[in-house]
């Protein structure tokens, strides 16, 4: 899931660090920046984020105010910016979700962004299980008894305000970090909340080979195999993409060329 993210600070520099810590963290993409309040409520209107880094002191508006202006509806989740401590209490009573002080710290600002990725994890359960309950009782109305078989040939991919149908046959190679796994598909990559080792067992049968801890690659667009010193190989896509088979999964190199080597 990518974060769709504002920035609202009257300083560059809090901004610049912001957007360097965003751009890091790898599922953050910043959407606007805004200097000042009034910009801040317009961009936030217009853009609807999922989150905005918001600064609590501003020559014409405090963060408060932007809230209070924004209203409930288009809210977006908040994490407040500030040089001072005293605005902690409030922030919360605004049910803002961290409270970071500058200078920004690099693992204060992860922490922050993982009770960002774990409210909107439970806001998009929540919104699939009502539609699902939604559709359960449609299809039950209408006196359906089965559900038409899922098709296999895709993964869905969650995105804020829509579903991404990717074809499993365009899929290139797979990469993992942690509890996410980035999919890349010729020059476009999507992000997906899920484990590689459960990503395996879905593209196994397309002929999907993992080649290291927290690499699959699809074995049609394998090109080139050069052996590499101790058992390992570096493995060449069609794409020109280069990735390192390594020793502990030497047996992927049959089922990658399809004979021994």
């Amino acid at each position: 899931m990518i974060i769709r993210a504002t920035i609202v600070d009257n300083e560059e520099l809090a901004r610049l660090r912001i957007r360097a810590l965003a751009e890091q963290a790898g599922d953050v993409e910043i959407i606007k920046e805004c200097s000042n309040g009034c910009d801040a409520i317009q961009a936030i209107r217009a853009s609807v984020p999922d989150l905005v880094f918001l600064d609590v002191q501003m020559p014409d508006k405090t963060a408060f105010e932007v809230i209070e202006e924004i209203g409930v509806q288009q809210r977006p989740y908040i994490v407040f910016v500030t040089a001072f401590d005293g605005y902690a209490l409030r922030a919360f009573d605004v049910r803002a979700l961290d409270y970071l002080l500058k200078p920004i710290d690099e693992q204060r600002f992860a922490e922050a962004l993982s009770r960002v990725r774990a409210a909107l994890s439970r806001e998009h359960d929540s919104d699939v299980g009502r539609r699902l309950a939604e559709l359960t009782t449609q299809l039950s109305l209408s006196g359906r008894d089965t559900l038409d078989p899922p098709i296999v040939n895709r993964i869905a991919i969650k995105q804020r305000d829509r579903i991404v149908l990717v074809r499993i046959a365009d899929v290139d190679w797979v990469e993992a970090d942690r509890d996410y796994v980035t999919l890349h598909v010729g020059d476009k990559t999507w992000l997906m909340r899920e484990t590689i080792t459960r990503v395996e067992t879905r593209l196994a049968p397309a002929r999907f080979v993992r080649i290291h801890r927290s690499i699959l690659v699809n074995a049609d667009r394998v090109q080139e195999l050069r052996p590499l010193t101790k058992g390992a190989f570096a493995i060449v896509l069609a794409d020109g993409t280069e990735l390192k088979l390594s020793r502990n999964y030497r047996d992927a190199v049959r089922r990658v060329a399809g004979t021994d080597l």
